[in-house]
């Protein structure tokens, strides 16, 4: 037969002051820093060479259009520009966040963290090679852009 138990008037005195821990207690873990001085010095050289191809392009779109190039009908705004520019870096910024963040349900996360600075270096190097590609970029009459501006003025 079972027996009643008043479990209002168990005593204290029989139950343990602290839980049980067997073995070393372990250190609450540092969270993981994603933002730290590596981070922001990739993602500044990523957003200076995205400055550079931007204002090189946007250059050469002017001194075509001054020239007549047939294939230049118009020069977007500045303000059109920087909008859709500021888009691109922001969800490349995301993109860098999200690989270096760690992610609980990815296998290989940590390889994939170690090597989150990959996408923002080369898309680094592309920038600069499409920037440089615009400034070294052909007017017409074979005058490279400087030289056209010297001949427009």
């Amino acid at each position: 037969m079972a027996q009643n138990v008043d479990f209002n008037k168990v005593g204290t005195a029989s139950l343990p002051l602290d839980p049980m821990v067997e073995g070393p207690v372990p250190a609450a873990a540092k969270p993981e820093r994603v933002f730290d001085k590596k981070f922001f010095v990739i993602m500044g050289f990523l957003g200076a060479a995205e400055s550079l191809r931007f204002t090189s392009r946007k250059l050469v779109l002017e001194r075509e259009y001054a020239a007549g190039a047939p294939w230049v009908t118009s020069v977007p705004s500045n303000q059109h520009v920087v909008v859709k520019n500021l888009a691109l870096y922001g969800s490349e910024f995301l993109v860098a966040y999200e690989l270096k963040k760690s992610h609980s349900w990815l296998p290989g996360d940590r390889i994939v963290r170690k090597l989150w600075w990959v996408y923002p270096a080369v898309m680094t190097a592309v920038h600069i090679k499409n920037g440089v590609g615009n400034i070294r970029t052909q007017g017409p009459g074979g005058c490279t852009s400087v030289e056209c501006a010297m001949q427009l003025q």
